[in-house]
């Protein structure tokens, strides 16, 4: 019987602060089971995407070469290359199934096991993570959540999904799902694109041998946001990035 295997990728721009405490809090949270009750195999990817404080070195101390690889980026190329680096490396190891963890800690690996059901039993292709759906989050900046409904709604109008919250980080896919998907988009711009991406892929049915739309479901997660005070990058310009991003993709993609 095959070993099925779980990649967690992890892009990383200088975040020297937060990735010793993101990994131990990884490592202290089983990997998920499969509904028969047996167990999966994980797989950490960090991504280092050019980073100039001391992240490249504390990946380095981190893996291992096995459970933890280490993917450095010559220089820094955004977020969508780091992903793209990320998807075509795991699936090359065999990975059956892959999740976007971000390292800043505003995304609780607790919460892998909740991303990660529907596809480990069988129902969906794909699951975007919502911090609108009834989990605890963090009281932040409410014009963030006003803009990040609007873009939500733009998003759904065009591609046809209802979904409540397309910027959330915590994405996962089977390979199957995402191994013909590549990103264009260097920052902000991810969401929309993955989303829109989703939204028209199709996969071979295993049974019916037929081409069908990806199952995607969406799963309520935890999130402890940042202020820009701790680190947070995102600002007005990517939301109107995003709106662009929504048309580009949706419409001329």
């Amino acid at each position: 019987m095959n070993t099925f295997v779980l990649g967690v990728l992890i892009p990383v721009y200088n975040e020297e602060n937060m990735l010793e405490r993101m990994f131990d809090r990884l490592k202290r949270t089983p990997p998920p089971t499969l509904p028969d009750g047996s167990g999966v195999e994980r797989r950490i990817y960090f991504i280092n995407d050019g980073s100039t404080d001391r992240s490249k070195e504390i990946i380095d101390s981190l893996s291992d070469g096995l459970e933890v690889i280490a993917i450095h980026q010559p220089s820094n190329q955004g977020k969508g290359s780091a992903i793209n680096a990320g998807f075509k490396r795991s699936i090359k190891d065999g990975c059956d199934v892959l999740i976007i963890q971000d390292a800043d800690m505003e995304y609780d690996p607790a919460d892998h096991d909740a991303v990660l059901a529907p596809i480990l039993d069988g129902r969906a292709d794909a699951v975007i993570g919502t911090r609108f759906l009834g989990q605890t989050h963090r009281v932040l900046y409410y014009w963030h959540s006003i803009a990040n409904r609007v873009i939500t709604l733009f998003s759904n109008m065009l591609s046809n999904l209802n979904l409540t919250d397309i910027e959330c980080g915590y994405k996962a896919f089977t390979k199957e799902s995402i191994k013909d998907i590549r990103i264009t988009e260097e920052r902000f711009g991810l969401e929309p694109e993955l989303v829109a991406k989703l939204a028209k892929a199709r996969i071979e049915d295993a049974d019916t041998k037929l081409y069908r739309r990806l199952r995607i479901y969406e799963v309520p997660i935890s999130y402890a946001g940042r202020t820009y005070e701790e680190g947070k990058k995102i600002g007005w310009k990517d939301g109107v990035e995003a709106l662009w991003c929504i048309v580009k993709h949706n419409v001329f993609g």
